[in-house]
């Protein structure tokens, strides 16, 4: 299967994601993090960081809950309008 390159939008929304869940971790460490959400540490440093825009479901849930965030706050936050001229600096650095 063919994966379709990611719009700017996807990565932008890949990039809220990892701020949101790095903030939400605070001082715990990223492999305690990982292993009560059970995925590996290095999915979480790959979300976290941005490279994994678009997360599996079920991983974005485990790690919510164990951070102690709504689904419902974490679709808030990433789904936000991204104003047109961030999108215009992402096609830029592309």
């Amino acid at each position: 299967m063919v994966r379709l390159p990611l719009t700017p939008e996807e990565v932008a929304r890949g990039q809220r994601l990892g701020a949101l869940l790095r903030q939400a971790r605070g001082e715990r460490s990223m492999l305690d993090v990982a292993l009560d959400a059970r995925v590996s540490p290095e999915t979480l440093r790959k979300i976290e960081s941005g490279r994994v825009a678009t997360p599996a479901f079920p991983t974005i849930a485990a790690i919510s809950d164990v951070l102690g965030l709504s689904l419902d706050a974490v679709w808030t936050e990433i789904s936000r309008p991204v104003p047109e001229e961030e999108t215009d600096r992402e096609r830029v650095a592309s």
